[in-house]
């Protein structure tokens, strides 16, 4: 049943050493476990998260749907840990021939390891897992191209990290992936046009599926055979015919230890990653304007993939949900040059439709790919905001790697304050630093109870 991508692919994550990752690559882990929880409990009362937890109240089981009271089935809480942690688009981010937020495979993974009773070496080790094949699978390929979603790039991560956390072997973590990516191939029209709930449900529900495909593997089940190379599989049916780039994985078949991860970006701030240089410029010229009113025209140039993803679809123009509208390049702008700050509260439904945003955002603000920029992608997310002003004057900032750009990452501290800012409100100051405690002790003996048992209400 198996072909040569699979076989790469399995026997990667089945021979992922414990104890042997290098140390900044455990440090790492402990920073996005830190930020996941961090923006999944910012979101844990908005409607898609709710929404979740309902569906997970109904399913029997022990493992902690996080903030609450609720325990349920580890696919179940993994899924609605995972709505939260992604609704507000503030997880981190890798950029290549396909975009994707790896850390989406963080809830899913801490379900499963709680649920069977893991150690916090063997998670951490699976959440590497999950980033080095996730990533690595971006570079080999581009699924956004033709018409497919990144999702599908995060079921394969997740399998693997799932089958390293449950001690699969190889052939079974074959099993796994291919029960994960056969059946349950996502199409891009969850990002394209209005856009829904789903849009922040697809990786969760992406992470379920393969949390899932790893327990049936586990028992014995047996997966589509050729699920990459068959006459119908994953490279005729999401690629078009295409290969995955074979200098891509030269990494993975060299059994080279998990570090993948240090390659991706923490969000500053809670939009679409391609626009947060845009946002990064915005404010730098907010500072410059001093006062909203004298804002006369928005220029926004752009790199093709952000142009592609937010800001060509008409909706973008006109945005009438939050998805929409950290899904805008154009709305996104506007807001923080009229506010000075961009934050939770500036997707809001009032605020989205508030009516001063709007005229300037229809009448006075035009979005441009720029072939120079584009050179600069994914290397950096160059974007370059123009804005004029009544009296004539034009006044100009450009940023091509943000804060928390792979190369101009944030500081352990700057990470700790974005967690804490997220959850300010919610936990108090004593549950904060508790929590803390648990993710930065995460890889050590017994540190994924102590966290686990911060989690629950």
């Amino acid at each position: 049943m198996s072909d040569e991508t699979l076989r790469l692919l399995a026997g990667y994550a089945a021979h992922v050493a414990l104890g042997t990752l290098p140390p900044e690559t455990t440090h790492e882990v402990e920073r996005r476990v830190l930020d996941s929880l961090g923006v999944a409990v910012a979101a844990i009362d908005e409607d898609a998260p709710s929404a979740a937890r309902r569906y997970a109240a109904e399913h029997a089981g022990q493992t902690i749907v996080w903030g609450s009271e609720l325990r349920s089935s580890a696919e179940a809480a993994g899924f609605a840990n995972g709505v939260a942690a992604r609704y507000l688009d503030f997880n981190d981010t890798y950029l290549s021939r396909e975009p994707l937020h790896p850390s989406d495979s963080i809830p899913a993974l801490i379900a499963l390891a709680q649920a069977r009773g893991r150690s916090s070496a063997e998670l951490v080790a699976a959440i590497a897992t999950a980033y080095e094949v996730s990533v690595t699978l971006c570079d080999a390929a581009s699924l956004r191209a033709h018409g497919w979603d990144h999702v599908n790039v995060l079921a394969i991560g997740v399998a693997c990290g799932a089958g390293r956390l449950l001690g699969l072997d190889a052939e079974r973590i074959e099993h796994a992936i291919s029960i994960a990516t056969v059946p349950h191939a996502s199409m891009r029209q969850t990002r394209a046009g209005e856009l829904s709930m789903w849009k922040g449900a697809a990786a969760a529900n992406s992470a379920r599926n393969a949390v899932f495909a790893t327990l049936l593997a586990e028992t014995g089940m047996t997966g589509p055979s050729q699920p990459f190379e068959g006459e119908m599989g994953f490279f005729r049916q999401l690629l078009g015919g295409e290969r995955f780039d074979a200098v891509a994985f030269e990494r993975l078949a060299a059994g080279e230890p998990p570090r993948r991860i240090l390659d991706t970006c923490v969000k500053r701030w809670p939009v679409e990653y391609h626009a947060q240089s845009a946002v990064d410029a915005a404010l730098e010229l907010r500072v410059e304007l001093g006062d909203p009113s004298r804002i006369d025209t928005v220029r926004i140039d752009t790199f093709r993939a952000a142009y592609e993803i937010i800001a060509k679809d008409p909706e973008k123009w006109d945005p009438r949900t939050r998805e929409t509208a950290d899904h805008s390049i154009q709305y996104i702008v506007c807001a923080a040059l009229q506010d000075g700050d961009v934050s939770a509260r500036t997707f809001d439904l009032e605020r989205i439709r508030r009516p001063d945003t709007l005229a300037l955002l229809r009448d006075r603000t035009t979005v441009e790919e720029d072939p120079s920029l584009t050179a600069g992608y994914p290397e950096g997310i160059p974007n370059r905001i123009t804005v004029t002003t009544p009296d004539g004057a034009t006044l100009a900032a450009q940023v091509a790697h943000p804060r928390g750009h792979a190369r101009n990452p944030m500081s352990d501290d700057e990470v700790s304050a974005k967690f804490r800012a997220c959850v300010t409100g919610r936990w108090d100051d004593a549950r904060v630093e508790r929590v803390e405690r648990a993710v930065w002790g995460l890889a050590d003996e017994g540190g994924l109870d102590r966290l686990v048992e911060e989690l629950g209400p």
